[in-house]
Parts: C-alpha cells; structure tokens; sequence
C-alpha cells in the first residue's frame, strides 16, 4: 500500500449499526482534527453477529462476530484501520492485527432500563429482564433469583423498542451507547462497582490496524488515552488469564487514582448460584503483576472449576 502520509487519505471498516457508525465518525472527526487535510472515507460493513438475530451470542461463538468482515477488510488492504468497541474484541487479538491505540473511556458501567421505572432491587419476582450477555445474567440471577433473565438480541433502538413493546419489563445495556446515541434518558438505575462489575475495557473505544504498519500508526497514535490504556490492559490481561470469553460470566473493572490502580475481577456461573470475587490494589506501574494476582486468586477460588465445566 502506498505511505498514507503522502497521499493524506485514510479509510475506516466498521459495522453498519448506529453505535458503530456514531463510533467510527468519532474517531474521523479526531483524526481530522489532529491532521488538517487529512481525507477520512467510511466502509461500512455488515458482520455475521448483525445478521444472525435468532440465536445467543454465546452459542455463536461469541463477540468475535462482530469483528471478522472488519478483521478481513484490513488484512486485504481494503481499509486501513477498523474501529471497535473494546469489549467485542477477543482476548487473543487476530494474528497480523493490532489495537495500540484506545480512546478515552466513556461510562464504563450497566445500565437497567425498566418499564415501570423501578430499580433491579424493587422489580417485581418474575419480571423479564433482558440481556444477551452471560456476564449480565449471571450477577442478576446472582442478586435476584427471582427474575426471569431472557435472551435480547439486537441494536440499542431495537431493544428499546422491545422494552416499550412490553415484550421485557425491563433490560439492561451499556451506558455508553446509550450516552453516545443521546439515548441515556431511558435509564432507571445505573448498575456500578463495587456490587456490580462491567465487561473488560466496557465503555472503550479501540481502533484497530495492520501489524507493523507504521505510516497508519504513526496516524492514529496521537489519539491514544495513556490512563484508559492501562486501565483496558489490567482489564484484558486478567480476562486473558481466565481465557475470558463470551462462554464465560467474567467481569473486571480496574480504577486508577494518581500513581496506584485497584483491580476488581468476578466469575460466576450462568445460574449465578456461584459468584467468586477478587480485589486488589498497588502502584500503577505494577499492572500486569497485580491482574495476574487477581486472576489467580479466582482460579484459586474455584473459577479453574467453572472454566472446565463451560468448555
């Protein structure tokens, strides 16, 4: 492929969904901004996890499906960088790819959306409650065992629109998305540390490239967010560790304050009968020693157990 930087073009893969695309135009308009002249093109692209409504992602094989059309678009030079919410990327990134670069991290937490605005502990027992994430189904049934937990597939419109239906009564979403998409008037209760953990790097934008393509790097580095990237490190590493997959209730967040990070990890079951939680903090510059105390302070607890038993 040519040097980028002589002919001052760059073109972005991302999926086709609203968030993806207010995500992708995000990162555009940041590189315009740090590179006056610089023409950005869109290729928007459909994947396999937006096609295929009908099933649980977990059966599918995981988030990883929203990635693979945008994986193949970069390693054949059709694009030269993707954009992905970090938490659709797998622990193990694609060989020949990278995700150097992360943005600053919006609102990292759960939101429960309810039509009788009330809050997770106050629904009614037997409400239906939403969510296409194992994560998410295991710290509610965890909490209220009572509530029936139901698949929700779809974008964030679609199961806004499901939840007004009445076919929930209530469900839950990243606040994020809802934030970017000026949709976050819909959210009842905010579901947040320490009772309730989010995803990996939740809330994080990730702008993905060729492996060894410095003409593009040298592009997007400018827009790295040192803290959120160590933040997303710890995150990663700890759910690398675990072999943190969608098959897997896995939550971690991590939090710096000035020169120290602390680092919270939880593994569940699917029927959030078992709930193993870790917690540690130390100096910031110790990241990759203290997730790896976490991480083996939940296999110690039993989470090896819970691996071998979802495998």
């Amino acid at each position: 492929m040519a040097d980028i930087n002589s002919k001052r073009s760059i073109k972005i893969a991302t999926r086709k969904s609203e968030l993806a695309l207010w995500q992708a135009n995000h990162v555009a308009g940041l590189l315009r901004d740090q590179h006056p002249g610089l023409e950005v093109e869109l290729l928007p692209m459909l994947t396999q996890g937006d096609i295929v409504l009908d099933r649980p992602l977990a059966q599918m094989g995981g988030k990883g499906l929203f990635l693979k059309e945008l994986e193949k678009a970069l390693l054949q030079e059709e694009a030269d960088i993707a954009v992905h919410s970090m938490k659709d990327i797998p622990v193990s990134e694609a060989p020949g790819l990278v995700v150097d670069v992360v943005l600053k991290r919006a609102n990292p937490f759960d939101a429960l959306l309810s039509n009788s605005g009330l809050g997770l502990a106050q629904l009614p027992g037997g409400s239906r409650v939403g969510t296409s994430s194992l994560r998410r189904q295991s710290q509610l049934k965890s909490m209220r065992s009572d509530l029936e937990v139901v698949d929700l597939r779809g974008n964030i419109n679609t199961r806004i629109r499901k939840l007004q239906d009445g076919e929930y009564d209530a469900i839950i979403l990243a606040c994020a998305g809802l934030e970017r998409l000026g949709l976050d008037r819909f959210v009842t209760e905010t579901l947040a540390p320490p009772q309730w953990l989010p995803s990996p790097a939740q809330g994080t934008i990730g702008i993905q490239c060729r492996e060894g393509d410095s003409p593009v790097s040298s592009l997007i580095l400018p827009l790295l967010h040192f803290e959120t990237a160590v933040r997303t490190q710890a995150e990663r590493y700890v759910a690398t560790l675990l072999q943190g997959s969608c098959q897997l209730p896995l939550a971690v967040f991590a939090q710096t304050n000035n020169d120290e990070i602390r680092i919270s990890g939880l593994v569940g079951t699917p029927d959030g009968t078992i709930m193993l939680r870790s917690e540690i903090a130390g100096a910031l510059d110790d990241v990759e020693n203290l997730s790896e105390k976490v991480a083996r302070d939940l296999l110690h607890q039993g989470a090896d157990e819970i691996i071998a038993s979802l495998g």
